[in-house]
Formats: structure tokens, sequence, C-alpha cells
């Protein structure tokens, strides 16, 4: 049994209808990561989770009840914001403990103090606790925002893009720290992105938010793997998917892939029927060579870029479809652009999408 559903949920400001009958089951101590393009209602959903925004339509329910009319205090939910929202007049110890003090708790000063303690140690700030926050780093700040939202050991954390507004050192350390930290809280984690690679590394399940609702929720191999439809595809891979329309004709395990006079075949066991449709085929998936093969097709090259730990080759074939092909620096110094070049696709990974609907057809 799920442990937060979200029913059939509706946010509309005016004419502009945000979130639209977006449903989700999300486990007790999961991390779910909400992954979307920016303005795709990610921030919006945390809102209405948290009670500071209303619902149009549809149902919360948290431990089998529902929290629609609950206030913000009365959820036990936390929020972190992506711009930190520290109080600037409190050093980051009184940040940290406002949520214990809140509401007339009564709790003893020690034990806050040891709570406060706690957690920034977790988190590793104990060594700023008496500065303000504008004498903090912006990972510092970001760690004293987490460490206000966990002290109170709330059932479920939203995170709102937390490391978008820190350097990518500190993006990648708190990408290892967080799933470590959250465990000890053994707390229900919402974590909103817009970067792919985030929700990746951190998410046990993903849920794909655009045009107003959930697309596709799964693990992080499953929608790289199977994506629901190219828009999902298109938002997972650095350099993107490449796509075009081709007709396809199926024999066997081999499907003829005729793109406007561009032919070749796919080895591909798939229930697709002969039809037109969105090839799509990740820049990984391509094999570059200088070496002809039977099933290969000479192209021309017309650039290369060095991307992250991978270069990424642009070739045109003679139709004059281009594609990206990515692979590792060793692999592409056996590559010689000025001798004639060739492509093959790797057996399997070939994705068909419907030209109208862009939905996976498989």
């Amino acid at each position: 049994m799920s442990y937060l559903t979200l029913e059939n949920l509706s946010k509309s400001f005016k004419d502009d209808k945000v979130i639209s009958n977006l449903n989700a089951k999300i486990d007790k101590g999961e991390f779910f990561v909400v992954f979307g393009p920016s303005g795709s209602g990610k921030t919006v959903l945390l809102r209405l989770l948290s009670g500071i925004m209303l619902l149009d339509n549809g149902e919360i329910e948290m431990n089998s009840q529902v929290i629609n009319e609950f206030q913000p205090e009365e959820r036990d939910i936390s929020m972190a914001f992506q711009n930190f929202a520290l109080y600037p007049h409190m050093k980051a110890y009184d940040n940290i403990a406002s949520p214990l003090r809140a509401n007339n708790k009564n709790i003893p000063d020690d034990e806050i103090d040891q709570k406060v303690k706690e957690v920034a140690s977790l988190l590793k700030i104990e060594h700023v606790l008496t500065q303000f926050p504008k004498e903090l780093s912006n990972g510092q700040k970001q760690r004293t925002s987490l460490a206000r939202s966990l002290i109170s050991k709330p059932s479920v954390v939203l995170l709102d893009d937390p490391l978008r507004n820190v350097d990518a050192k500190i993006r990648f350390e708190m990408r290892l720290e967080l799933p470590r930290v959250l465990k000890e809280f053994n707390t229900t984690v919402i974590y909103v992105t817009q970067d792919f690679r985030e929700a990746m590394a951190l998410g046990d399940k993903i849920a794909v938010l655009y045009d107003g609702k959930f697309n596709d929720i799964d693990t992080p191999k499953n929608i790289y793997l199977n994506p629901s439809s190219l828009t999902t595809a298109k938002l997972f891979g650095d350099p993107t998917i490449n796509n075009f329309t081709a007709s396809v004709k199926k024999e066997g395990n081999l499907l003829f892939v005729d793109a406007d006079g561009e032919k070749f075949k796919l080895k591909r066991k798939t229930n697709i029927q002969d039809c037109r449709c969105i090839v799509g085929i990740r820049p990984e998936d391509i094999i570059l060579s200088n070496e002809p093969s039977d099933e290969s097709i000479e192209v021309e090259f017309r650039t290369k870029t060095p991307l992250n730990l991978r270069i990424v080759f642009l070739v045109k074939l003679k139709s004059g479809l281009e594609l990206l092909c990515s692979m590792t620096e060793e692999e592409s110094r056996l590559i010689n652009e000025n001798n004639k070049l060739y492509i093959s696709f790797l057996d399997e990974r070939s994705y068909f999408f419907d030209v109208e609907t862009k939905r996976n057809l498989e």
C-alpha cells in the first residue's frame, strides 16, 4: 500500500492549467524524483502538497488519510526551497532550530541543542552554526536549509531543486551525500529537478512531468531504456536522441528503414507492424568506424566536439540526414575523420514513435 497517494490533482491560474489530473503512488521511505522542464509545474506541485496552495480538484492522501483541508503545519511535511529562504536576521543555528521553536511546542532548550548539533553533524555544517546567512557560501546555505527541513523528522520532505544554486563540486558531493543523510531520517522524499542526470543519480523512481501530468513513473533505468514517448526520450540524454521520420518494413527480426531515400537495416525484435513512424536512435548506440561492414552506411564527417567524458561526432548521410554519434575519448582516437567513415547500429537499441502522438509504439 502506498504511503502518499496523489489522485487526479488539478490546479489552474485563470486560463493556465498547470496541473491536470495528475496521479501517483509513493511508498514510505521512497526517494521520488519529479523531473521536468522549466515551467512544467514542479514547484506548484510541491506547494500543493505542502498546503501553501490549495487544489482546484483531486485528493492528497497520506498514510490513509485525506489531507486536503489540513493547514501546512498540520501535514507533517517540510519543504526546502530552491533559493534557501533562510531568515537573514538569524544565525544558522537558529534557522535550523526554528521549526522546533514554532507553534509553542515547548521543547526544552537542551533537547533543541542536541537535535541541531546532530543534524548539523550529518550535513557537515557544525562549524557555521554561529554565522549569519550572509556569511555563508551557497553550499552552506543549502545545507542549512536542508537541516532546517529535516530537524523535526517529518514524514515527508519536499526538496525544490535544492542543488540548482550551488557550484558543480558541491552539487556532485551532495548527490552522493543526500541519499545517505535522508536514510538516517527514514523519511519519504519528493525531490524536484530539471537536471536529468540528478534525477537518475538520486531517484528510486522518477516521475516525468510535462503537459500537466506524469507521463512516465518508473525506475531511472527503465525510463531511459523504455521511454513512453519521444518527448521523454528527448529529455533524457546529452546529446539528445537522434530522431527522424521513416517508413519501416518488418521481416522477421529485421526492420528495413527508408528515411526519405536513405535505406538501412535495424536488427530488432518488435511487435510493431509495417508503418511510417519516427525512428529514435541514441548517439551512444551508433558505431562510427573507418572500416566498412556488411551492415554499415557510408557517411560524411561534419564536426566533432568534446562533451563531458565523451566525444560527439556529427555525420551526414547521402540523403542529407544528420546524426550524432557519441563515444569515449579513447574510442574517438581510432577515428580518422579525413578518411572514409561508416556507421552501423547496435542491435536492439532503437525506438519507434507514432508520427502524430509521439507515443512509443511498443
